[in-house]
């Protein structure tokens, strides 16, 4: 589940928040194309692809990518680097709604009412290639493979949507500790990283506010995962010591 406290309020940031790199990218050639793009194109269709990705967009850490309000036009394929998307909430604060790392797209939420409904946020300088979604769409009823693809995208924002109900209405705080880090040690092993070695890039008090806990709650969670012997942590890296008990704890709350 593909992703504190009080959650950090975003800084005001002046426009435009990324700055758009000359330099093309062909995803024909890029190492993350499966991740974000079908496959099995041909090299035409490719070709294609190339065309539509009209630049980069260089994000520094802090930056947004978009804000909530924001005009829709463009989807975004991350190429390096975290976002976490944000809703504002009453009272100023801003709750996380999710954790977004290379080969995930963003922007799939300004589809339907043609603006964006979160902001998305740099945890570290990122770079995204920028998709504009009309020339997409054009492009996804010709080539059947890009339109199933999309569909797919969405598809699995709704499963991860109801993954996040699920587990905010029925886990306590170490059972969504532990489900958090294993959906983020498998997403990151797809990238050719470590199934059990993690670095976050994302605060205690930002877990938290994606998981519904209380930042305390939160780093007391991990402490007691930690005293269990089922991970270890120093400051933000993370190492999963036993990743079939953190998955039994999931599956089966109750087991132990």
């Amino acid at each position: 589940m593909d992703p504190d406290a009080k959650p950090i309020p975003i800084q005001p940031v002046d426009r435009p928040a990324a700055g758009v790199d000359a330099i093309r990218i062909a995803c024909s050639s890029c190492s993350l194309r499966d991740l974000c793009m079908p496959v099995g194109l041909t090299d035409e269709e490719m070709h294609r692809i190339d065309s539509v990705v009209t630049a980069r967009r260089k994000v520094k850490r802090g930056g947004s990518l978009f804000r909530q309000g924001d005009r829709f036009e463009s989807l975004y394929a991350i190429r390096t680097g975290f976002f976490k998307t944000c809703l504002s909430a009453p009272g100023g604060r801003n709750h996380v709604t999710g954790f977004q790392m290379a080969g995930e797209l963003l922007g799939l939420d300004g589809i339907v009412g043609e603006q964006h409904g979160c902001d998305a946020v740099a945890l570290e300088d990122a770079e995204v290639c920028v998709m504009p979604f009309d020339q997409l769409g054009d492009f996804a009823r010709e080539v059947e493979a890009l339109q199933r693809h999309l569909h797919r995208v969405l598809s699995r924002e709704i499963v991860r949507e109801h993954g996040v109900m699920l587990l905010l209405g029925g886990m306590r705080a170490e059972e969504r500790v532990a489900a958090f880090l294993l959906n983020l040690a498998q997403r990151l092993h797809a990238r050719g990283f470590s199934r059990t070695e993690l670095v976050l890039r994302m605060s205690r008090e930002e877990i938290g506010s994606y998981l519904g806990l209380k930042l305390e709650t939160t780093s007391r969670a991990f402490s007691k995962l930690a005293e269990e012997g089922l991970i270890e942590v120093r400051l933000r890296h993370v190492r999963i010591l036993q990743p079939e008990a953190l998955q039994r704890m999931v599956d089966h709350p109750s087991w132990r």
